[in-house]
């Protein structure tokens, strides 16, 4: 599987299937490539030997979410029968089969940030950081964030990082429960391979079969707040508050 992909590698070993975000100059920003990329990355994971599959960054950053820019330039096609594939891109994460881990060796922004409240486990280094600025951009939360977030931490937390741009450290989102453990950033790709090793040798129909239990309880609602999200930031990327942000955003060189 190496060197299939533009935006992205993936390699499978020690019965784990690795996706590495791969656009470290862009801090791992999500395009229109990665988007699909990813997707089909996930189809052929879902269907290999590997007992679970692992997403983590290339470079400092796990991915600074949306590339905003190639998001302006594909806005129409992007957002086409009210973000449909917003809609199959989180579809692919709710319905994966596996147990999913995020390593998150770096800042995890926007939709980056949110994906981790739909992996199975999230380890994380000390330096990470999860920020969830949509209502900085004039936009609304994805990724499911809108049901996840408030049932991992509780509503009154959720609503300071979705509704006001709070930024949280890897320490504080392990309090908060959206992160599994923080390991040192020295120790950090030693500490977790070691476990995910062992994890890997556990029985894998039994992994696959218990995963998808705990999932079934929400997958349905999972699937409906992630097509209200897609509804909804269909609507708002044309309005004005986002256009406002976004031109705010560039202004600012592209640091939230």
């Amino acid at each position: 599987m190496v060197g299939k992909y533009k935006t992205i590698l993936v390699t499978t070993e020690d019965k784990i299937t690795k996706i590495m975000l791969n656009r470290p100059d862009k801090k791992n920003a999500i395009n229109l490539v990665m988007y699909e990329e990813i997707m089909h990355a996930l189809d052929e994971a879902a269907k290999d030997d590997s007992t679970l599959t692992v997403i983590t960054g290339c470079g400092s950053y796990f991915s600074s979410g949306n590339d905003l820019k190639d998001f302006s330039e594909n806005v129409d096609e992007i957002m086409k029968d009210d973000g449909k594939l917003l809609v199959q891109f989180i579809h692919h994460f709710v319905d994966f089969p596996k147990p999913l881990v995020a390593l998150v060796n770096g800042p995890a922004i926007g939709l980056a940030a949110t994906l981790l409240g739909l992996c199975d486990i999230v380890y994380a280094m000390e330096r990470a950081t999860i920020h969830a600025p949509f209502v900085q951009l004039g936009l609304s939360p994805e990724g499911c964030s809108s049901y996840t977030f408030p049932k991992i931490m509780g509503p009154a937390q959720a609503n300071e990082m979705l509704l006001f741009n709070k930024k949280i450290m890897a320490d504080e989102a392990c309090t908060k429960g959206l992160v599994t453990e923080v390991f040192a950033d020295s120790t950090f790709q030693g500490e977790v391979w070691t476990r995910l090793k062992a994890y890997a040798n556990l029985p894998k129909n039994s992994l696959a079969t218990s995963k998808q239990l705990m999932r079934s309880m929400d997958k349905e609602i999972l699937h409906a707040v992630s097509l209200q999200e897609s509804k909804l930031i269909a609507k708002k990327i044309f309005s004005d508050e986002c256009n406002n942000g976004l031109q705010s955003f560039f202004q600012k060189g592209s640091k939230l």
